[in-house]
């Protein structure tokens, strides 16, 4: 299980920031959630909250497929590292299809995911693992779905929340507090181009004290998609783990094949 656990943090299951090792760059990295922001209840605020998300749904990341190579560094609060590549792909809605290469550019897992089930082959050992798409939730203990992971991947906002509660402007950074009904979520955005840079994402459950942040970098234009090459995982709660993402040979509304196929001696998991 802790192998699918790895894999599913490398497609960037979890949510967000930075290795703590390293600094943030073009971030406000705001520590709680609850600081006292202006809250959006007057009509300049109301006006501004409404281009914002306006903003938003324009930065949204629509897409047919979606394909690239993805270099993973993972560290937990056991000091157990993990560094490898992965080949990603994605047909919006249906399928993701991940290729992780260990030592010596061998394949060592290839992972199908749908809207219904996960499966994984274990090629250095010969095993083919098969779990409901629910077993995301479990592993994560989020509200996790398919569409869930597949806008991680792709970049765009998860779990937004229902009510705006502070709305602040700051030189060339906005940034907003959402309540919804399984976290907190604080958010900054780059206000020249309303990139999303930085997801802080608390639980409303206080008594699980879990917090996850999601720091997006190196934006660049990918056809008329805004796309963030690098990601940087944080998430803690009885333990920490970290995650550094690392996008390449990104590419859009390609044709992708999807290939998966289990050979007659490989044992079930």
């Amino acid at each position: 299980m802790k192998v699918l656990f790895a894999i599913v943090v490398a497609l960037i299951l979890i949510n967000t920031s930075c290795r703590s090792t390293r600094k943030l760059t073009q971030v406000i990295a705001i520590k709680d959630s609850t600081e006292k922001l202006a809250p959006p209840n007057t009509d300049d605020s109301a006006r501004l909250v409404a281009e914002l998300f306006s903003n938003i749904e324009k930065n949204h990341i629509d897409f047919n497929s979606f394909s690239a190579k993805m270099k993973v560094d993972y560290l937990d609060s056991k000091g157990r590292k993990y560094d490898f590549n992965s080949f990603v792909r994605i047909q919006k809605d249906s399928i993701m299809w991940v290729s992780i290469i260990a030592a010596l550019g061998i394949e060592a897992f290839r992972v199908k995911i749908t809207p219904d089930s996960i499966q994984i082959l274990d090629k250095l050992n010969k095993t083919i693992e098969k779990k409901p798409i629910s077993y995301l939730q479990e592993i994560t203990q989020l509200p996790f779905d398919f569409k869930t992971l597949q806008n991680l991947i792709i970049g765009n906002p998860v779990y937004m929340g229902e009510t705006v509660t502070s709305f602040k402007q700051s030189g060339e950074i906005i940034t907003m507090s959402l309540a919804g009904q399984f976290f907190k979520h604080l958010m900054t955005f780059r206000k020249a181009d309303f990139a999303l840079l930085f997801s802080k994402l608390d639980d409303v459950d206080i008594t699980k004290s879990r917090t996850a942040n999601l720091a997006y970098e190196e934006y660049e234009m990918n056809g008329t998609a805004r796309f963030a090459n690098q990601r940087r995982i944080s998430v803690a709660e009885k333990n920490h783990m970290d995650v550094n993402l690392e996008f390449k040979q990104v590419e859009f509304n390609k044709p992708l094949s999807f290939p998966f196929s289990i050979p007659r001696n490989y044992k079930m998991k």
